[in-house]
């Protein structure tokens, strides 16, 4: 059975959603990817859509919405997207924190730049998974 990770940061619309996206896109045959938080969104970024969708042709918003934490199932991996504040706490068997800044109202450069960052640790994530160096 693979594992399900929970990409989570407070609002549930960037970031972590990103990271879902990505998940899904690369990394689909070695972990079930959600996104999830404590405050829901009325709709994910729409920056973060529209980078996502220029660059990995996937639209968000046809497939994702904002979570909360008890709209996911039990996860075995916990990524904290960075919050800077109190990150919310989910149990798991495993957990990160990927730190990463929020590039909402900033530039293009700063979403881009982010989605880079994401998609390299999704497939860091995996390759970890695959080779048994997360104990779950």
């Amino acid at each position: 059975m693979k594992p399900k990770v929970a990409f989570i940061c407070v609002h549930n619309s960037c970031r972590s959603q990103m990271a879902e996206a990505l998940s899904k896109l690369f990394a689909s045959e070695v972990f079930e990817a959600y996104s999830a938080g404590t405050e829901l969104r009325s709709q994910i970024n729409q920056d973060a859509v529209r980078v996502i969708k220029e660059f990995y042709k996937v639209d968000m918003n046809e497939t994702q919405y904002s979570k909360l934490l008890t709209d996911i199932p039990e996860v075995d991996i916990v990524v904290k997207m960075g919050c800077n504040v109190v990150c919310p706490f989910l149990p798991s068997k495993h957990e990160e924190d990927w730190g990463l800044e929020d590039p909402t109202g900033k530039s293009d450069e700063e979403f881009i730049t982010t989605a880079k960052i994401i998609e390299e640790k999704v497939k860091d994530l995996a390759e970890r998974i695959k080779n048994s160096k997360i104990i779950l």
